[in-house]
């Protein structure tokens, strides 16, 4: 399907959504995921009105920048690997995936301004998952103050790939209980206003549960090869 019609759906479940517990839709960012697909489908997402385009490997990012450029506003929502920041620290508008104090030290030497960045929690526990400790993640904020281009604009974490409503709510509550813990703080490098959480098979729960930014692939834009089904 065309990204446009993929989108008219997807917008009818944040709406609804939303709905549910008296939020307004336009608080809710959605990111398109386009690390599986080509650069044209993620010219196709931009030409049906999405602003904000996710990729999880710099090679990804860079080969995408080539034809876009900064007209999306550029995510990087994978595992950033210390010696890949001088790559794609001048082309994000947010990265999602900040979890060490190397990384911290990296972005903020490389940068020429402040970077918005999102605390990556792994709230789930999971071995397979990146990320702190949700008891962990207070403390290194708090370690983050000297990195003067950091800006801490939120938390994000990947709940697991599960049916189960309640262990996915409970996942993502807890990224906004800790996020309102945070806030609390009034930390001024450290806002933590966003909550980048929910992908294609959960977002609806995630928004219900306070999601800020909701990171959609396969439902958005399809997976490696779906611009050439339309």
């Amino acid at each position: 399907m065309k990204v446009a019609e993929n989108l008219i759906h997807i917008n009818q479940q944040i709406s609804h959504a939303c709905q549910k517990v008296n939020r307004a839709p336009d608080e809710v960012k959605l990111i398109a995921v386009t690390k599986y697909v080509s650069t044209e489908r993620a010219k196709e997402a931009m030409e049906a009105g999405i602003v904000n385009l996710g990729e999880n490997r710099d090679e990804g990012l860079l080969a995408k920048w080539d034809v876009l450029g900064d007209k999306p506003k550029w995510h990087f929502i994978g595992t950033l690997q210390t010696r890949k920041v001088k790559n794609i620290i001048d082309k994000v508008e947010y990265i999602h995936s900040l979890d060490r104090i190397s990384l911290a030290e990296e972005i903020n030497k490389r940068a020429g301004k402040k970077i918005k960045c999102l605390v990556q929690v792994n709230v789930s526990q999971e071995e397979s998952k990146h990320g702190l400790a949700a008891e962990e993640v207070l403390d290194f904020i708090k370690s983050l103050r000297p990195y003067e281009n950091i800006m801490i604009e939120g938390l994000m974490t990947m709940a697991p790939f599960t049916d189960d409503e309640t262990q996915l709510r409970n996942c993502f509550r807890r990224l906004n209980e800790l996020r309102h813990h945070i806030q609390n703080c009034n930390l001024d490098y450290a806002p933590c206003t966003e909550l980048s959480m929910g992908m294609s098979n959960d977002f609806g729960i995630a928004i219900e549960e306070g999601a800020t930014m909701i990171r959609i692939g396969t439902a958005l834009v399809g997976e490696a090869g779906e611009e050439e089904k339309k």
